[in-house]
């Protein structure tokens, strides 16, 4: 019964500190315009996975990080992003070639992994972890909190990826990951 709590209690805390005010559904809607859905997926499901593994190993040190240096980060990754996805000139999705899925998972990996380190679903699911004890528990409610915020927006990515032209999608992909990078500078510095 006590996994069960921990597990819920750690899907609810986590997807709601997600929710508030949190870049990556901009982040993953863009991905998810601009790649096939199942690698986004992918490369999601390995980045939330590995994000809250992190957490629950690491639980409170994990705030200790320098907010400069996770900013700073953070905004290297979106801009790196953001010229991946403005100058890799391909054909249409439906015939993207094969050597092309590895790419598109790498992407959606490392826009979401190496990026915003420290966040309120993170923090919550250290603490949580340092309490609970249960860390199998809120790994699980992490990562399938994590899940169901990223696939809301990836539903999101896919219906624009229906009604925009490829090079309106790579405009907007690219804008939306450069945004986010300075945003993430912007908090560097503010920090």
């Amino acid at each position: 019964m006590r996994f069960g709590y921990v597990l819920l209690a750690a899907y609810s805390t986590v997807l709601v500190a997600e929710l508030i005010g949190d870049k990556l559904l901009y982040t993953v809607a863009s991905l998810s315009a601009r790649f096939r859905a199942a690698l986004v997926m992918a490369g999601m499901a390995l980045a939330f996975g590995g994000k809250m593994l992190v957490a629950v190993l690491v639980g409170s040190a994990l705030t200790r990080i320098p907010a400069l240096w996770t900013a700073l980060l953070s905004a290297a990754v979106f801009f790196g992003a953001a010229g991946v996805i403005w100058f890799r000139r391909r054909p249409a999705l439906e015939a993207e070639p094969s050597a092309g899925w590895s790419r598109a998972a790498a992407v959606s990996f490392g826009s979401l992994f190496l990026t915003e380190w420290g966040d309120p679903g993170q923090i919550a699911a250290a603490a949580i972890a340092a309490q609970s004890q249960v860390p199998l528990a809120v790994w699980v409610g992490g990562v399938l909190a994590l899940l169901t915020k990223g696939t809301v927006a990836m539903v999101v990515g896919v219906k624009v990826r229906d009604y925009l032209p490829e090079r309106a999608l790579r405009t907007l992909a690219a804008a939306t990951c450069g945004i986010m990078g300075v945003i993430a500078l912007g908090e560097a510095i503010l920090e």
